[in-house]
């Protein structure tokens, strides 16, 4: 704490950054809360309501945070997003673009915790990615998502190859190949009993290193 003298008796200044600091530890007790009532009793039978319930703030200070449930449903997910996204762009320039998705993904997945906020344990991460899995109105959000996200790849796919992604088409279909295994193997994994980290990272491994031999070759001779 800094101390500011005036004419006076000496005063007290805040320390700089407090106001921020609050709003961010408001911010991460509802996505908590909203994430451990939706993972546990469902997110259609979760309301505002009982969020801010939880954390014993206002519907407007949700609303100031999120523009709605499906926005705290989804923010975890931003993150994961942001951090591999992150990962692809440190990729050496040298290596071929699969195989810098690839790697991005497996050592995204081998960072996690790095990427996730103070109040949102991995094991609440994986179990909010189970609950997208298996709950038909955030999967079709997922869907409409993962466009967006497709094509900021694509586009950094496109940069690190100096290419005209929308002249040269190999960028978009190698991301479109690259997100239907990362979709697939979602929904293998959602499905099963184990939904650790771990379990996900190698499903997506196996099938990712399967695409190459599925798209080229004769399978009957595999």
């Amino acid at each position: 704490m800094t101390r500011r003298q005036t004419s006076g008796a000496p005063a007290f200044a805040a320390p700089v950054g407090l106001r921020e600091r609050k709003k961010q530890r408001t911010r991460e007790a509802l996505l908590h809360a909203a994430l451990e009532l939706f993972t546990t009793q469902g997110y259609d039978r979760t309301t505002v309501d009982e969020i801010v319930d939880a954390v014993d703030v206002s519907q407007r200070t949700f609303f100031r945070y999120f523009a709605n449930k499906e926005a705290v449903a989804f923010a975890v997910q931003e993150m994961g997003e942001s951090h591999f996204l992150a990962e692809l762009r440190q990729r050496p320039a040298a290596e071929a673009p699969f195989e810098a998705m690839r790697r991005a993904t497996l050592n995204a997945w081998d960072s996690i915790a790095d990427a996730l906020e103070d109040d949102v344990t991995v094991e609440l991460h994986m179990r909010t990615f189970q609950m997208i899995e298996s709950t038909p109105v955030l999967l079709a959000a997922l869907m409409r998502r993962s466009v967006d996200l497709e094509h900021q790849v694509a586009l950094l796919i496109a940069e690190r190859e100096g290419l005209d992604p929308e002249t040269d088409p190999r960028p978009r279909v190698a991301v479109a190949a690259f997100s239907g295994v990362m979709r697939l193997t979602g929904q293998l994994w959602g499905q099963r009993q184990d939904a650790s980290v771990d379990a996900l990272r190698a499903l997506t491994e196996m099938h990712l290193d399967r695409l190459g031999p599925a798209l080229a070759g004769d399978w009957r001779t595999a």
